[in-house]
């Protein structure tokens, strides 16, 4: 009998090893490209761009992202929400411009700033980064911000709809860092306007302290003189400033714009708005449909 049963504790100790082991969800366990940071460093040591994002994302946001991704997606795979970028100076009409961009195309319009208090007050991990940084009165750095666009952009009404990102990137560095986090655009528009127009934009400016509406003293005046009377102008509005921060946009725009060299279109923004606004269209039109026939 003790034979019996040793025979059939090795018969069936072997045919245990033929048996399928236990599912494993091996589509949520993150990759080695995630856990292992160490993995993703150049051979200098820094860490690429977009790591510090993708440590911090959950297998539950990427599994998120997957799934909206696919659902803006076309019968025949193709995604047709409209990406665009909008660059330009201090005082090129760029926002008045992003909120007709807007409504022609249903897109999300997005700024850095307004992404990133969004994240900050949403607590998302990228946003807890972002916090510190801000807290402590640091620059928050461009792996953190790339981090907080990309996930922004995965959301559900910029999968849907498509987006306008205002302003950004700014830097080389940041143009780099979107395309290595798979990041692409339909259309840069980059607003041209003459120094001396941008420099006269700025200095006019004012603001009314009690509606926060802004004016401009040569070109929209307030016809009441009470309003007239109480504009304030913000301390960074004058000529000295403006020109500070002017060499600083151009020290970064050629190499932004060479970035975005297949895809990009000037427009000359010293004309009547809404000449700029259909110049404008008709650039995004002709690249959406050379991206939709490519």
């Amino acid at each position: 009998m003790a034979a019996v049963t040793v025979a059939l504790f090795l018969l069936v100790q072997t045919a245990s090893a033929f048996l399928p082991r236990p599912f494993e969800n091996t589509l949520l366990r993150p990759s080695a490209a995630i856990t292992n940071p160490v993995a993703n460093q150049h051979h200098d040591g820094s860490l690429k761009l977009g790591q510090l994002l993708n440590t911090a994302s959950t297998s539950q946001c990427a599994t998120s992202r997957i799934v909206l991704h696919s659902s803006a997606s076309s019968e025949d795979g193709s995604d047709d929400s409209v990406k665009l970028i909008i660059a330009g100076a201090p005082a090129s009409g760029k926002g008045t411009q992003c909120e007709v961009i807007k409504e022609k195309y249903g897109v999300v319009h997005l700024s850095t700033g307004d992404m990133l208090r969004a994240a900050v007050a949403a607590g998302t991990e990228v946003g807890k980064l972002a916090r510190e940084f801000m807290d402590s009165g640091k620059l928050v750095p461009d792996e953190v911000i790339i981090g907080v666009v990309r996930d922004r952009l995965a959301e559900e009404d910029c999968v849907q709809q498509g987006w306008l990102l205002d302003g950004f990137p700014r830097t080389p560095a940041q143009a780099e860092a979107l395309a290595e986090a798979g990041v692409s655009a339909d259309c840069f528009v980059f607003l041209n306007v003459p120094d001396e127009v941008l420099i006269e934009r700025v200095v006019g400016r004012r603001t009314d302290p009690k509606t926060g509406k802004i004016y401009h003293m040569t070109f929209s005046p307030p016809e009441d003189e009470e309003v007239k009377a109480r504009l304030v102008q913000r301390s960074d509005d004058t000529e000295e400033k403006a020109k500070v921060r002017l060499e600083q946009f151009y020290a970064n725009v050629d190499a932004v714009k060479d970035s975005y060299e297949d895809i990009m279109v000037t427009v000359d923004g010293n004309r009547p708005r809404t000449d700029v606004s259909d110049d404008i269209f008709s650039a995004i039109d002709v690249k959406i449909g050379a991206n939709s026939t490519a």
